[in-house]
């Protein structure tokens, strides 16, 4: 695994690094579009999206100027600390309202919301600024330069949770997308829940009239409801604004002009598969609705507002009830409105001392109860957080609109949905509280969704039903964001009959294959599976068992077609787009750690799998090998590199190894050439470089390939995020240090050695003769130290570099570069010729 900063990176996040690094490479001759290059992120909630900017912003822009944008002045914070972790610890502002915040005094970052001073503080040189979306007409008028104090373009804009920026263009935070507002070379889009719009058709004059009447009669509802709460001293909560947005909307997140390629997907599903989030089921809490009384006034039913207590006492007594019955600890609640949040958490414990009263083993006598809102202070939500699970026993923190996107918690074992009012995205961002869990946890997160039937209502009524849309809500939020995981209900189960029994006490061993059977969608009594499948198109099942289900019936396919199941890790079903390859690894992998049930194993073992850990490791490792080439044309890995959650650069490095191959030596040449069939130069070192030469080679070849010409690849030219610009002058300026195949090799592609010029010999004259300002002699041993270490490393040394010359002594490199930088004034024309053409840059310094 790479280490990024204090972080050491996890295989799927370092394959988001290298896709991000591949999709905003700066390409040959600096041929940027107009409006920058631009990529997105789709990774589900969880799995770590902060860490992936940061490690990705390390490589693009390590000594640049970024800048990060968030929605909230929490996930700010909070970003900030972890990419403080994370590596970036140079130069840094807060452009928000957190004046003399602690927490960013403590992390050496200042704050900031005027134009000028941000222009005066960082207008130029290296940067990290984190800003939220509110604080963007500061950015943009910064950029302005109105009072002489103009910003540098950005390197690279970080746009977190970018769905919030999807939408109409014309809202301010649309700023963002726009290079004429805010200029930078390249941006990032991060989201675990894209957006995608579509313009709305066009209205009839009639439906615009209705429309401007029901906007009409809801300004004129509120007013009364304002009014009437006023005189009976209650607070007020306004409702939404009407939707204004235009009929062109834009900034839609499929749309590559804005947002860019989606250069790396985490889908929900997968990262439950991989173990990186929890597997989840979802429990209906179905209860007798004692609110709705019909009550005919004017011919209408009216619902009686003195009963809402009665409603609400229902559905803190079915939580706690879901608690108990499924062994919950914490639980956070979502509310719509700010009021049923706190009246909410302000009643959970006296309803929950009386259930306590009537069964004393079920139940405990206190539950934790605490409420959050976004009008309370950051202090306040720190301090609620902070205590929110700390103690052992049932908890509950009820919220309205602040634990949606992005802000870390601890962690909770479930979440109810009780007014499941909001969009797809809100549904799916506030499931994402529950399913994070510590690597190979195992847990199994509980979603819980109150629904209210009628007093005369039976399951089977669920057909005709209304009861059931907070239910509709949730599938719908998670089939939109997820397909994959939303696809079993669709298709009647036999085995659905085989629902595991609420009201087993918890920590009893289940009987055997209760938990293959058992559903995620869970209803308080059994339902025909038929039924459901004729309610809704869509249910969550059990994602493992169902990918094993789809897995089993691919490698049966195979098996029919080729006779085996010998099956390349790469190789992907065309039916249904199943990878194949990956799917039986894992159940290798399962086997080998005794995880594997024995049905499963027969099923496999029927169709001729081979479990043998030494050739099915090697194959596995094998196709990630086969991948990494098609993506980057070489097996020159670097020792980090990672590809299909296999650490394929340190696999490489251990194989061209002596032995690496094992003992046999008739299995060690068929693994040999299995490795050459994919790459002839798999191992550099029997042609007599390094693997670093390789790698930089096959890029230079790739770019020229494309129709770079040679002159266009000077220094920052990259191909995967390799300086190939600056390896290609090192190679020209050392040739006579190469052994004859490189330069044969590199005389192909055009590349011959560099002719010196006259002020390199005009400086050799110099360093013969010194004179007494420039220090002849000492200034021609520090050219020729750095020239050593640059042919050796290909870069510029640090600071703390000390070369050993071939006459036995020892020069610092890294600080003689330094000292001449401070006193190039006083350098003459050959010496500055000498230091620029070994690629020394007088900017940084």
């Amino acid at each position: 695994m790479q280490k990024s900063g204090d972080i050491v990176l996890r295989p799927h996040q370092e394959e988001a690094v290298e896709a991000i690094i591949r999709g905003l490479d700066i390409p040959p001759g600096k041929r940027i579009p107009e409006a920058g290059l631009r990529a997105t992120v789709v990774a589900a909630c969880g799995t770590g999206k902060t860490f992936m900017a940061a490690a990705a912003a390390l490589r693009l822009a390590r000594h640049g100027r970024v800048l990060v944008l968030l929605p909230t002045l929490d996930l700010l914070t909070q970003t900030v600390r972890e990419w403080r972790l994370a590596g970036h610890t140079g130069p840094a502002v807060a452009v928000c309202s957190l004046e003399d915040d602690p927490q960013l005094w403590q992390l050496d970052v200042r704050t900031t919301t005027s134009a000028p001073q941000l222009g005066l503080w960082h207008g130029r040189g290296q940067v990290t600024v984190y800003a939220t979306y509110a604080s963007l007409p500061v950015l943009a008028e910064a950029h302005e330069g109105l009072y002489g104090l103009p910003m540098d373009v950005f390197d690279l804009v970080v746009v977190d949770e970018a769905h919030r920026t999807s939408g109409s263009a014309g809202k301010a935070w649309a700023d963002v997308h726009r290079q004429e507002v805010i200029p930078a070379m390249r941006r990032l889009y991060m989201t675990a829940t894209p957006r995608v719009w579509m313009e709305r058709p066009p209205r009839s004059r009639a439906q615009e009239r209705e429309q401007e009447e029901a906007r009409r009669l809801a300004e004129a509802k509120g007013r009364r409801e304002r009014e009437e709460a006023e005189a009976e001293g209650r607070v007020w909560v306004a409702r939404p604004r009407w939707d204004r947005l235009p009929k062109e909307l834009a900034c839609s997140m499929d749309d590559e002009k804005v947002f860019g390629p989606v250069v790396y997907e985490l889908s929900l599903a997968s990262a439950i598969s991989r173990g990186l989030l929890a597997k989840y089921q979802i429990v209906v809490a179905e209860l007798t609705d004692p609110v709705v009384t019909p009550d005919r006034l004017n011919g209408e039913q009216r619902y009686e507002e003195q009963l809402r207590g009665q409603r609400l006492a229902a559905t803190q007594t079915a939580l706690l009830e879901t608690m108990a019955a499924y062994g919950l600890q914490t639980t956070i609640t979502f509310h719509h409105r700010t009021m049923e949040a706190e009246a909410f958490a302000v009643g959970l414990e006296r309803v929950a001392a009386r259930l306590h009263a009537v069964d004393p083993g079920r139940h405990p006598e206190r539950v934790w109860a605490g409420w959050l809102c976004g009008e309370h202070e950051g202090s306040h939500r720190q301090a609620v957080l902070a205590d929110f699970g700390r103690r052992a026993g049932r908890a509950v923190l009820s919220n309205c609109r602040v634990l949606g996107e992005g802000v870390d918690i601890r962690a909770t074992d479930s979440v109810a949905l009780i007014d499941p009012k909001g969009s797809a995205v809100d549904i799916v961002q506030a499931i994402g509280r529950a399913l994070r869990q510590k690597p190979g946890e195992g847990k199994t997160a509980t979603l819980i969704v109150p629904v209210f039937l009628r007093e005369d209502e039976k399951p089977e009524d669920m057909l005709s039903s209304n009861s059931y849309r907070p239910l509709v809500r949730v599938l719908a939020g998670l089939r939109a964001h997820d397909e994959k995981a939303v696809e079993m209900l669709a298709i009647p189960q036999a085995n659905q009959e085989r629902i595991v029994d609420p009201s087993r006490p918890v920590g009893q061993v289940p009987e055997r294959g209760e938990e293959e059977s058992r559903l995620l969608l869970r209803f308080a009594t059994p339902r025909d599976p038929a039924l459901i499948a004729k309610w809704i198109s869509y249910t969550v099942i059990n994602t493992e068992r169902q990918d094993w289900r789809r897995g089993a019936e691919a490698a049966y396919r195979y098996w029919q077609r080729e006779g085996d199941l010998e099956v390349p890790y790469e190789h992907v079903e065309t039916a249904g787009s199943f990878p194949l390859g990956r799917w039986l690894s894992d159940q290798r992998r399962t086997y080998r750690a005794g995880a594997m049930t024995g049905e499963r194993a027969a099923e496999l073992e029927e169709l001729g799998i081979v479990w043998d850990t030494a050739d099915a490791g090697f194959e596995t490792n094998l196709g990630a090998a086969r991948a990494y080439h098609q993506l980057h044309g070489t097996l020159a890995a670097p020792r980090g590199a990672t590809i299909l959650d296999i650490a394929i650069g340190q696999w490489l490095t251990n194989i061209r190894r002596p032995g690496g191959l094992g003992k046999d030596p008739v299995r060690a040449a068929r693994r040999a050439a299995q490795l050459a069939a994919i790459d002839p130069d798999w191992n550099p070192a029997m042609l007599g470089w390094t693997v670093d030469w390789q790698r930089h080679y096959t890029y230079l070849a790739q770019l020229l390939a494309e129709g770079a010409r040679l002159a266009a690849i000077v220094p920052g030219v990259t191909q995967h995020g390799e300086d190939i610009g600056r390896w290609f002058a090192s190679q020209r300026r050392n040739w006579d240090r190469l052994n004859e195949e490189q330069r044969r090799r590199l005389a192909t592609l055009g590349v011959g050695p560099q002719k010196a010029p006259r002020a390199r010999r005009a400086v050799a004259k110099t360093a013969a003769a010194p004179g007494p300002r420039t220090g002849g002699t000492a200034f021609h041993k520090g050219l020729e130290a750095l020239q050593q270490y640059m042919t050796r490393e290909g870069g510029m040394p640090g600071r703390a570099v000390v070369e050993r010359l071939p006459d036995g002594t020892e020069h610092r490199t890294g600080i003689w570069i330094g000292n001449q930088k401070a006193r190039r004034h006083r350098l003459d024309a050959a010496q500055l010729a000498a230091l620029a053409d070994l690629g020394v840059d007088w900017a940084a310094g």
